[in-house]
């Protein structure tokens, strides 16, 4: 029975609540049997016949059901980055980095199918859009990192190598997931004490580390110490995030250009090697 109510002129208008477009309902159905299907190939039918519109409609949407994808992964990737982006910043940004990283595992095991189209369907000539917002996320997080001098590497060169193994681990629990039949929730429940995803985020995250003791100062919710001044390439890469994210006034455009081209280089030289052996002398 429909609620009725007075309209302005004093007639009854009738008020129901409203229903979603037939866009927006094929691209839940989509989303719903991707998330039930455990793998296998979800067809124009069963999505038509589940959102409660014809083959037409879809196809004047979405032109077909490639383009309905796509629009099921840019829905994803909203969900995505929602996920990333609201995880509350602490003042200890390595362990930032860290639940980044466990957010990134939980929401792959929870929406298998779903990361299996963003992440795990591209072909090797194109880079899908949600990887690399990803690194623009991670990017930013170690970019805190490095004004503290606690990075070796440049911000982007740092997140490229986190988030290709944050992928690779998120793909290889699913597999598992998978093949030990475990439903999505008790795997998501798993993954913050999983032994794999915490020793591949950890050993990454040292790679990339002025001083891999502040992974064990960041878990004892200490502030790290480093020893001495941190290295001049440590030093180059603090100072180049330090002005290109706060972008002083003290130096011209042109100045800054090259100012920053210089750490640039400063960061990503080869350390020299070490002193020669002095040369035998033979007696």
């Amino acid at each position: 029975m429909r609620e009725t109510v007075a309209g302005a002129d004093g007639g009854a208008a009738r008020a129901e609540a409203p229903k979603a477009s037939p866009r927006e309902r094929l691209i839940q159905a989509a989303m719903e049997l991707l998330a039930s299907s455990g793998g296998a190939a979800v067809s124009t039918r069963q999505i038509t016949d589940l959102a409660g519109v014809t083959a037409p409609t879809l196809y004047h949407h979405f032109g077909d059901k490639d383009g309905l994808m796509e629009a099921v992964v840019a829905r994803g990737f909203e969900e995505f980055m929602q996920s990333e982006g609201s995880i509350e910043r602490s003042g200890i940004p390595v362990e930032d980095v860290r639940r980044l990283w466990d957010v990134h595992v939980q929401f792959g095991i929870t929406h298998a199918q779903l990361y299996m189209l963003m992440f795990g369907s591209s072909g090797p000539s194109r880079r899908p859009v949600v990887v690399a917002e990803a690194e623009r996320l991670l990017e930013r997080e170690l970019t805190r990192l490095a004004a503290e001098g606690h990075l070796a590497v440049p911000p982007l060169e740092a997140a490229r190598a986190i988030l290709a193994a944050n992928i690779g681990v998120t793909l290889m629990l699913i597999a598992d997931a998978t093949e030990g039949d475990a439903s999505p929730a008790d795997a998501a429940e798993a993954t913050a004490a999983n032994t794999l995803s915490a020793q591949t985020r950890d050993a990454v995250l040292r790679s990339v580390l002025t001083d891999p003791g502040i992974l064990d100062a960041a878990s004892a919710g200490t502030p790290s110490s480093r020893g001495g001044q941190p290295s001049y390439v440590a030093a180059a890469i603090a100072l180049n995030a330090t002005l290109q994210s706060s972008h002083p006034d003290q130096l011209s455009g042109t100045e800054m250009k090259l100012f920053l081209e210089w750490l640039h280089r400063l960061s990503t030289a080869t350390p020299p090697a070490g002193p020669a052996e002095p040369p035998r002398q033979d007696r």
